[in-house]
């Protein structure tokens, strides 16, 4: 039971919703106990037999539709794969990255024939997906990416550099996103899809050393000289790009702030346990009125994040869900994250600065969530442009 007093959605209580959900919650807890991510984590990655052990259990590409290999469910089923991964504490693993972010490139982008090759390998784990947007000159501002791809012959020649790209040290399908013509601005950007072990001149980067996201691999990659053929360009035109980009990613940010309201819930629960447990001055540190006010204050705004994220998820499953409302949701519930989260690390005292703690982890983890889809920044201009 949450700690916050919001009821699930009448559209996450059918039965088999709930099914799936006890299904996927026995196999993350089994395939992947708190031994085995500590591993990933000193490794600094998910090891890449991990990925197939999901796909065999079905767990990958569950919005794929049957006649490419998937189980053709809904949006409904990754939030739930989206929550038991938080809650099994499977920060590094990208699960949502390759379903509901890079997935959906192909299914909705890709031509039939795109599909028919590419989609079962991404559902059985064959391939795994990262999406090469951020530049190191051009992170928010994708209009100002430099990496281009120009036509040789019967395909594309590509040439530039990508960084802070999940999955960057084990993905073997990569959408990247390229100039086809740098005149054009945003009409110019195209999407490639590039197979790693079918090019040459493609290269992996150092893993960057980051400061939470421990097991979660972020790398950089180079792309010097790569040729793709031209049946790797998605959707088969030049130019469209970036309307392919700004299509995907509300959903991208709303998965961003659903996020936030977890790790809400994460950082509450864990903070109200030692509290509970902790005594001070001869009472326990739950007793003092700054900190019932504290997680009073906490509770309220977490609850009035999860009621508007519910209400953005009904947005999505009815297909309204707008770029506005998109980046409000994450704009407000990462910053509201970051609050309520530097508050529980706080009324642990010292013992919030010590790894061993869950709070430790939970804020390290959450400090890139007013970053990554598009900092807070970047979601005011798209706000104030509704104006």
């Amino acid at each position: 039971m949450s700690i916050l007093d919001v009821p699930p959605p009448a559209f996450m209580l059918e039965p088999e919703i709930q099914m799936f959900a006890e299904s996927a919650k026995r196999f993350f807890e089994r395939a992947a106990p708190a031994e085995r991510v500590d591993g990933w984590r000193a490794e600094g990655q998910v090891e890449r037999k991990f990925w197939r052990e999901t796909g065999r259990a079905g767990f990958l590409g569950v919005m794929v539709p049957e006649q490419y290999g998937g189980p053709g469910a809904d949006f409904r089923h990754e939030l739930v794969l989206l929550d038991v991964v938080a809650r099994q504490n499977l920060e590094g693993f990208a699960l949502s990255l390759h379903n509901v972010i890079v997935t959906p490139y192909v299914v909705l982008h890709g031509t039939e024939e795109q599909k028919q090759r590419w989609l079962p390998k991404l559902v059985s784990g064959e391939r795994v997906c990262a999406i090469a947007m951020s530049e190191p000159g051009a992170g928010s501002d994708l209009q100002a990416i430099r990496t281009t791809a120009r036509r040789d012959g019967d395909g594309y020649r590509i040439n530039g550099s990508k960084t802070f790209i999940s999955n960057g040290q084990i993905a073997d399908f990569i959408v990247v996103v390229v100039k086809t013509d740098p005149g054009l601005g945003a009409r110019g950007v195209s999407l490639l899809i590039v197979e790693t072990e079918h090019v040459q001149g493609f290269r992996r980067g150092k893993k960057l050393d980051k400061i939470g996201l421990d097991a979660q691999d972020t790398s950089e990659l180079f792309f010097d000289d790569v040729w793709v053929p031209a049946e790797n360009l998605l959707g088969m035109q030049e130019g469209k790009g970036f309307a392919q980009l700004m299509a995907e990613l509300p959903r991208e940010r709303l998965l961003i702030a659903i996020g936030a309201v977890i790790t809400m819930e994460k950082a509450l629960e864990a903070t109200i346990e030692y509290v509970t447990n902790r005594k001070a001055f001869g009472q326990r540190v739950m007793d003092f009125q700054n900190t019932q006010f504290k997680l009073a204050d906490a509770k309220a705004k977490a609850t009035v994040a999860k009621v508007f994220v519910n209400d953005c998820i009904a947005r999505v499953l009815a297909g309204s869900l707008d770029a506005t409302t998109a980046a409000i949701a994450k704009m407000w519930t990462t910053e509201t994250e970051w609050q309520i989260v530097d508050d529980c690390l706080q009324l642990h005292g010292g013992y919030g600065y010590i790894n061993d703690y869950p709070i430790a982890r939970i804020f390290r983890d959450s400090r890139i969530a007013r970053i990554y889809g598009g900092s807070t920044e970047i979601m005011k201009v798209i706000i104030a442009r509704s104006l």
